[in-house]
């Protein structure tokens, strides 16, 4: 299974810096959690990255992944620092897929 992961923003210069995190989580933190999934040739799976800054210079975050039927959710507001909010938000997703 190939899991195609999306990644929207509402504020550009967090663009490159949401990519790189998402790409860093999903291949050092995720990727043997994930295994499970992508060694199933017949299933779908997609993971949804949404951050937007706010008008207080703080970010919120939703990680929304479905895996091979299995729907996963994780919401953090009010993050002063972007690194923490996507590393909070993918932490919860593995130890999730762990408990699998």
């Amino acid at each position: 299974m190939d899991i195609k992961v999306l990644i929207n923003v509402n504020s550009p210069e967090t663009k490159e810096v949401t990519e790189r995190l998402v790409k860093q989580n999903l291949e050092n933190k995720l990727d043997s959690y994930l295994k499970k999934f992508t060694d199933k040739q017949e299933a779908e799976g997609t993971i949804e990255v949404k951050i937007e800054k706010s008008k207080k210079d703080t970010f919120n975050g939703i990680v929304h992944a479905n895996l091979d039927g299995k729907t996963f959710r994780y919401e953090r507001d009010d993050y002063k620092n972007l690194d923490d909010l996507l590393n909070h938000l993918f932490d919860h997703f593995k130890e999730e897929l762990s408990s699998l």
